[in-house]
């Protein structure tokens, strides 16, 4: 009679960590038995602390958060894998009861169980570059409230349409200040503090985009995906910054499916499959950088400006401008996967 296949199991404890602002909710599972931990400080004495109790055939899990990324960097090394996972495949966001302890346990039985996908960890390079990114996208949207207050301002005065298109430019600060003199004090005030927030955050994004590029110049990658016309640095860094190493995707169907650009494909009964709007997943920074890209590309002369163009006239702007911005990123794969830059960069 033959035997049966051993199964071998994991022998340590599966540690789930539900992360919050001021603690730590912590659950172990051993032996397939569940049970509280305790909670630590989400300090740096508190997670030192809780590496200090790990042992080294521990696993350690969480789901990504802000502080997720230095909490695993704090715990690598005190036990033997720290795996960081995604909320939607754990399912705990759509759980009928829902508290610190029982997302911890919960945590520390799929964990326990194998049934947790590890998500991708970012190198240090990859991790900086994210961090600027997101300090310039936060500026710009400080920078675009500010805008918003000048443009209700005028609203309020009944100013009517502006002389220029672009009010922000020079010969629109030169109305905006004129007018400035003009208005009641209360909203004469208004209208100084957004330009001078304006001022202040223009300079900081040309500060932040200035070291993003420096940054850039000494990442071959970016060098060779600037070699594309109309991709500019920030669209180059935000497809890096989300992506990483180029080499975790298969094939570019498996890129686009990261980044959100796939569609979405439903089907019911006898009819045929219908394709939808695009799925979203992924990075929506990465995402608009692409669509950005693409608005940028499709005013260039060359097969991607041809294939929008195709695709505008049949299906119209909006679908033409996405699906040219999955074709930028089927490109993206191409050089990237190849080592080669875009072949029209420079014509002869």
């Amino acid at each position: 009679m033959a035997k049966a296949p051993q199964v071998h199991r994991w022998l340590g404890r599966a540690i789930g960590l539900d992360l919050h602002r001021e603690f730590c909710e912590i659950a172990i599972c051993e032996s397939g038995q569940t049970y509280g931990g305790g909670r630590v400080k989400m300090t740096a004495e508190g997670i030192e602390t809780l590496a200090g109790s790990l042992e080294s055939t521990d696993r350690v899990v969480m789901e990504v958060s802000s502080s997720a990324w230095e909490v695993a960097r704090r715990l690598e090394g005190r036990c033997e894998r720290v795996v960081v996972v995604s909320p939607d495949d754990t399912g705990i966001a759509h759980a009928r009861a829902k508290t610190d302890k029982i997302d911890a346990r919960t945590l520390a039985t799929l964990l326990w169980k194998g049934e947790l996908e590890a998500v991708w960890t970012p190198d240090d390079r990859v991790r900086v570059l994210r961090r600027r990114l997101d300090r310039r996208e936060q500026l710009v949207r400080a920078r675009t409230r500010a805008k918003n207050e000048v443009h209700a301002v005028l609203m309020r005065t009944l100013q009517g349409k502006p002389p220029c298109s672009d009010i922000f430019g020079k010969k629109g600060r030169r109305w905006l200040e004129h007018l400035q003199q003009r208005l009641a004090v209360e909203e004469a005030e208004s209208l100084g503090s957004a330009l001078r927030q304006i001022d202040f955050l223009d300079a900081e994004i040309e500060q932040a985009e200035r070291t993003v590029a420096k940054q850039m110049l000494s990442w071959p990658e970016a060098r060779r995906l600037l070699t594309v016309p109309g991709v500019n640095v920030i669209a180059a860094a935000s497809f890096l910054a989300a992506v990483g190493d180029i080499d975790r995707f298969r094939d570019s169907r498996k890129l686009i499916a990261y980044l959100g650009l796939d569609p979405r494909v439903r089907q019911s009964g006898d009819q045929p499959a219908r394709p939808g709007r695009i799925s979203k997943r992924g990075s929506s920074s990465a995402r608009w950088a692409l669509v950005e890209a693409a608005w940028s590309v499709v005013q260039q002369p060359g097969p991607l400006r041809a294939f929008y163009e195709r695709l505008k006239a049949r299906r119209g702007h909006g679908k033409a401008i996405v699906a040219t911005a999955r074709k930028l990123a089927t490109l993206f794969w191409c050089l990237l996967s190849r080592d080669q830059d875009y072949a029209t960069s420079s014509p002869r």
